[in-house]
């Protein structure tokens, strides 16, 4: 991907991920899924998770054990999510920044650009993921849509829209509608709004999302991902500029102030 920032209106407003885009917590996913593999032999690899990242945690964890159909009866999708809650639990207040992601969100905070955080973790892993980083979630001042808050409908979440959209309207005040951007319903003036907004992902079925809502999109793809070299680009929705990480980021490329000298 190119770096140059894409033709059209000025940026007005941001969303951003969570999970592998602002904070480390990828690394704690993989390394706890692997310890509950390890004693049948298993290892969760990155060509399995590269097709885990972005989808909502059953459908994840259902994703997940496909792979392993020999494991006992007992393993059940429950069974793992569970056993995974307790171990993760004891680590989310320790994860930390990725590298330019407190310098961007306070940086977009100072300068008064409206911001916003969508994210398909649960209410209660948000809590215990950013508790403990005020200093970069404090940022958003509540501005957070949880994947069980009750504003995404149930198998609407990524690679929908619906995330995103409902972020920018019920806590950034855009008058994006609702529906996918191609929809005969969105109307010019929802489109327009819609271009207005830029969206930080990591995840594939993110930067399907935020392309869907007719939004444009920063991919920061993990690394991981791109040396297994099975997670490309979307061939029909591509991210608008693909970064090595949230440092590489010129905000005024895309009308947003530039960073102080």
């Amino acid at each position: 991907m190119g770096q140059d920032a894409p033709s059209g209106p000025k940026i007005e407003y941001v969303i951003f991920d969570m999970d592998g885009l602002l904070i480390d917590s990828e690394r704690v996913y993989t390394d706890v899924t692997n310890e509950l593999l390890a004693p049948y032999g298993k290892e969760m690899t990155w060509d399995i998770k590269a097709g885990l990242m972005g989808k909502p945690e059953r459908d994840a964890a259902l994703h997940l054990l496909s792979f392993f159909p020999d494991l006992p009866p007992s393993f059940t999708p429950e069974h793992y999510l569970a056993a995974r809650r307790r171990l993760q639990d004891e680590r989310w207040p320790s994860v930390q920044p990725l590298p330019g992601a407190l310098r961007l969100v306070q940086h977009l905070h100072r300068r008064r650009v409206p911001i916003a955080l969508a994210t398909g973790s649960q209410r209660r892993n948000f809590e215990l993921k950013s508790s403990h980083l005020g200093a970069l979630f404090g940022c958003f001042e509540g501005r957070v849509v949880c994947a069980d808050d009750g504003l995404v409908r149930p198998g609407r979440g990524k690679p929908h829209p619906d995330i995103f959209l409902v972020a920018a309207a019920k806590f950034l005040q855009r008058d994006v509608g609702a529906g996918e951007v191609g929809e005969d319903h969105v109307s010019e003036e929802e489109k327009a709004e819609r271009a207005k907004g830029l969206v930080f992902e990591d995840a594939i079925p993110g930067v399907q999302a935020a392309k869907r809502a007719g939004m444009k999109v920063a991919w920061v793809p993990d690394p991981n991902l791109l040396a297994i070299g099975g997670e490309a680009a979307p061939t029909v929705e591509k991210p608008d500029i693909q970064l090595k990480s949230l440092e590489e980021f010129v905000p005024e490329e895309w009308g947003l102030p530039p960073y102080d000298p």
